[in-house]
């Protein structure tokens, strides 16, 4: 299905917001998820079902000091 990934238009496969992390491979210690202009809690993202056209941001939180 098409949907909005951080600004860009892209083709993914997961149904739910869990499934897409780890399409992306990503790890999810780190990252937060804004799904259509609201912050997706991680607890549910495994409920959280991806439909054509949604907005998803996926933000990656780095350390520092």
């Amino acid at each position: 299905m098409q949907i909005q990934l951080n600004g860009e238009s892209r083709e993914i496969e997961a149904p739910t917001l869990a499934l897409l992390v780890a399409e992306l491979g990503l790890e999810t210690r780190t990252i937060a998820i804004e799904y259509n202009l609201e912050v997706a809690p991680k607890s549910g993202w495994g409920q959280c079902q991806i439909h054509t056209g949604d907005r998803i941001e996926v933000v990656q939180m780095i350390g520092g000091g």
